[in-house]
């Protein structure tokens, strides 16, 4: 270590130095660099994967965040569901959705028939008119323009629980990183399906009125109410399993020929860890999963109050599939809150998560 009296010697006497010696110093700036740029290179040699920037096809690239893995059962047993409206702000939540749905039909050209998905009813027959026929051009663009929305309310909500933080000056209690991860993995949703298809300048329009006008609405609604924001982004992961469920169903069907084993983007095989033999069917899947897995932390938040530790551990992260796994996940909430000091009569007081009869 060097002493006060030695550093301001050397500051006296080597600046103005470098001053009088412009060569000097441009040297000494192509020095320090060449050691910055090695020990920058160093880092990244041992940097964690989790940490690392890695870069998809065509220069894509992408945050590898926290996410869920799915087992085989877990992703098969994604089960449509509904929480029923319990109070004013539940029934206003699912109201908004239900209009936003509407528009959202409406916008994407999406006219779909429960028979025509399970194969009851085909789809050129007379019994199904024109307008239920979903092809893989309407199917992508329903969810392109989905997704580009679905991203938003995880964001907004983290960056309002971030500035909360700052202005009471405690801790976020962990809910912070579980909603910016939740964004994350929407945004993930839309950029492997833009691997499929690049909108164009109309699409491109429609999705930047559509962010521009959600996300004001999202935020100010969030500001007021977040209760009321988070259950209606439940009931909007209850519409998004649906559409994912009768797409499947679509591709099951023979529906979409187009889609009969087209092998999955590399950059969904990199994200979920699929296989090499992975196919366009097993990236809907996990997508489904993912959403199921909104669904029930954006419920499970709306029963929370402000001030309650994040249920849901980073990287350990279950989705509610069916009752089993309801009740599972319930336990294993009420495990990480008992240890953060909070009672489990606290906890059945709260109703935090799903009821068993609250699902149908």
């Amino acid at each position: 270590m060097l002493s006060s009296t030695t550093a301001r010697a050397l500051r006296t006497r080597t600046i103005p130095l470098l001053a009088r010696q412009p060569g000097l110093f441009a040297s000494t700036q192509r020095l320090g660099a060449t050691f910055a740029y090695r020990y920058v290179a160093s880092s990244s040699a041992n940097r964690s994967p989790h940490s690392e920037l890695r870069t998809s096809t065509e220069g894509i690239s992408e945050y590898i965040w926290h996410h869920p893995v799915y087992t085989d059962e877990q992703i098969n047993g994604v089960k449509i569901m509904h929480r029923e409206c319990k109070s004013w702000s539940d029934k206003v939540a699912l109201t908004a959705v239900r209009v936003m749905r509407w528009c959202f039909d409406f916008a994407t050209g999406y006219k779909h028939s429960a028979d025509v998905a399970s194969g009851k009813v085909d789809a050129s027959s007379a019994q199904a008119t024109q307008q239920f026929a979903m092809t893989p051009e309407k199917w992508l663009i329903r969810i392109i323009f989905l997704e580009s929305i679905a991203g938003v309310p995880g964001m907004v909500g983290g960056a309002c629980r971030h500035l909360r933080s700052l202005r009471v000056l405690k801790p976020d209690n962990g809910r912070l990183e579980t909603l910016l991860s939740e964004a994350e993995n929407e945004r993930m949703h839309l950029l492997t399906f833009l691997e499929m298809r690049h909108p164009g300048w109309f699409m491109r329009t429609m999705i930047i009125l559509g962010q521009g006008v959600f996300y004001n609405l999202f935020f100010a609604s969030y500001l007021v109410s977040p209760r009321t924001c988070h259950r209606f982004v439940g009931f909007l992961e209850e519409e998004a399993v649906i559409t994912y469920t009768r797409c499947i169903a679509d591709l099951d069907a023979g529906k979409l020929p187009a889609w009969k084993d087209h092998p999955a983007p590399e950059i969904a095989k990199r994200y979920w860890g699929l296989g090499d033999d992975a196919t366009l069917r097993d990236v809907f899947l996990v997508v489904r999963a993912d959403e199921a897995n909104h669904r029930h932390v954006n419920h499970s938040y709306a029963n929370l109050g402000p001030d309650d530790p994040n249920p849901f551990r980073e990287g350990e992260l279950k989705t509610g599939l069916g009752e089993d796994v309801v009740a599972e996940m319930d336990m294993d909430r009420e495990a990480g809150i008992l240890k953060r000091g909070h009672a489990r009569a606290d906890l059945k007081d709260k109703g935090i998560g799903f009821e068993k009869n609250e699902m149908k």
